[in-house]
């Protein structure tokens, strides 16, 4: 295999990073942090080893096979979360270095745990970091599911493949334009909600934060008690709209600039998504009022903006929903796994595959039925071919298999059952908090073991990367050609 072009994309990838590192150096600086030394010698750091590997790697093919691109994959996402790490382990908080790779991990990968507690008192560069971790890794991703995941095939993806041809250098350059006209979406979005925070009464410095982890449906707050720090039924609402619009495709977004402004709703990833969140807000929102009491406003505000937050895999939170009940946590521990649609900046199973799947079974019932039948499964009004069928399937056993081995080892390190079931669901599914009062809303990762926080590390970076995209490195046949 060449890995030239490899280390020439992780290089560039490493002195972008680089640059972003000045962004909080110089918030530090303004209020006379002295972390700012500490994102200024990190961004160096960084800055020399991402310069130092492009140059020295410089190719003039574009080719990428389908290998150099599961191996670019893994590798650029691991060596950005070392490097992202670097502010972590430096600062004032005095992070190991374990738990500054589990937030570096956490914030790339757009999940949203955190072993960081004193958020309200941190110092304004380590906020601002995190925050820009996880809307560098909410465009990362949609970047991805545009650009590589269709060419490698994974779980489906190959169902949102924008050439017949599976040849790279003819998918690349028109990913890359298109790649360029998402990541402006991306920018406007942010802006806008941005703005929207700031007249809803946040300052300036938490709205902009919050509005890169809303629209990166990240979920890293300002302050240790998440937006419900706030108290504002405004700001709730804005934030609720915000993670729903985070978890559309950002192709349908594209295509409504272009013209088509039906396009997002055409979608039926999109009607399927939404459907699924107004009946689980209303659910939620009804045993809100009747259970426990709540007054039927407050219900529908709290189970809209937490039912949002969990499906998204945002992880934001306005209350303990841990506590709601014993009909409200199973709903949320299964809204753990649903996750968006595909080419959006959310996680989990994605609704496209739970499409796949229902379509699937409902022409096996209808060959039961009818034998000698002709039925073929649609998606989106149309044919889904069967190799897109069998990935999905895999996909589906795979991610079980995993969430499964994930919780047993957890359960192995000491912790109880809610909490390591729990953690490796919102691990896998890149959700952020768990369940319980040790990892739910109302908690942090803080007091796990530190095998457990690289288990869990392992666990966002298998689930944000499509799961595939990771266990084929450990297959001799891959690396056998």
């Amino acid at each position: 295999m060449e890995f030239r072009p490899i280390i020439l994309v992780v290089g560039i990838l490493l002195a972008t990073l680089a640059a972003s590192m000045a962004i909080p150096a110089a918030a530090d600086a303004v209020v006379g942090n002295p972390d700012w030394q500490v994102f200024a010698v990190s961004a160096g750091v960084t800055m020399f080893v991402g310069v130092s590997l492009a140059l020295t790697t410089r190719t003039g093919g574009s080719r990428l096979s389908a290998r150099q691109a599961f191996v670019m994959t893994a590798l650029s996402w691991i060596a950005l979360t070392v490097f992202a790490s670097l502010p972590f382990a430096f600062s004032e908080l005095n992070l190991s270095f374990t738990d500054a790779f589990f937030e570096a991990m956490s914030g790339i990968t757009t999940t949203g745990s955190t072993v960081i507690t004193g958020l309200d008192s941190a110092p304004p560069g380590i906020l601002l970091w995190r925050a820009l971790l996880q809307w560098l890794g909410g465009v990362g991703i949609i970047v991805m599911a545009i650009a590589i995941m269709p060419m490698l095939r994974v779980g489906g993806m190959q169902l949102f493949r924008m050439e017949s041809s599976d040849t790279s250098e003819k998918a690349l350059p028109r990913a890359a334009q298109i790649a360029s006209a998402l990541g402006v979406i991306y920018v406007v979005l942010t802006c806008i909600w941005a703005a929207a925070y700031r007249f809803a009464g946040m300052t300036g410095f938490e709205a902009v934060t919050h509005a890169m982890t809303t629209i990166a449906t990240g979920g890293f707050s300002t302050s240790d008690g998440s937006v419900g720090h706030f108290d504002s039924a405004l700001i709730d609402g804005i934030a609720t709209v915000g993670m729903l619009a985070g978890g559309l495709p950002f192709l349908a977004y594209l295509r409504t600039v272009q013209g088509n402004l039906t396009a997002v709703f055409r979608d039926s990833q999109v009607q399927w998504f939404l459907s699924i969140v107004v009946l689980a807000i209303l659910a939620a929102a009804g045993w809100l009022w009747f259970e426990n009491g709540h007054d039927p406003l407050q219900a529908l505000r709290f189970a809209a903006f937490n039912i949002s937050s969990v499906i998204t895999g945002t992880g934001y939170a306005t209350s303990d929903f841990s506590l709601w009940g014993s009909f409200a946590v199973p709903v949320f521990f299964f809204l753990m796994f649903i996750g968006g649609c595909a080419g959006s900046t959310t996680c989990g199973i994605k609704i496209f595959r739970f499409q796949v799947l229902y379509a699937a079974a409902v022409t096996q019932i209808h060959h039961l039925i009818q034998p000698h039948g002709v039925f073929i499964p649609h998606y989106n009004r149309r044919p889904i071919p069967d190799d897109v069928i069998t990935s999905v399937l895999s996909f589906f056993f795979v991610f079980g298999i995993c969430f499964a081995l994930l919780a047993i080892a957890l359960g192995m390190m000491g912790l109880d059952f809610i909490t390591a079931v729990s953690s490796a669901a919102t691990a896998i599914s890149n959700v952020g908090p768990g369940l319980g009062p040790v990892v739910g809303p109302a908690g942090t990762f803080q007091s796990l073991p530190d095998t457990a926080k690289w288990l869990m590390a392992g666990g966002m970076l298998l689930g944000r990367l499509e799961l595939f995209t990771i266990i084929v490195l450990f297959s001799r046949a891959f690396w056998r050609g």
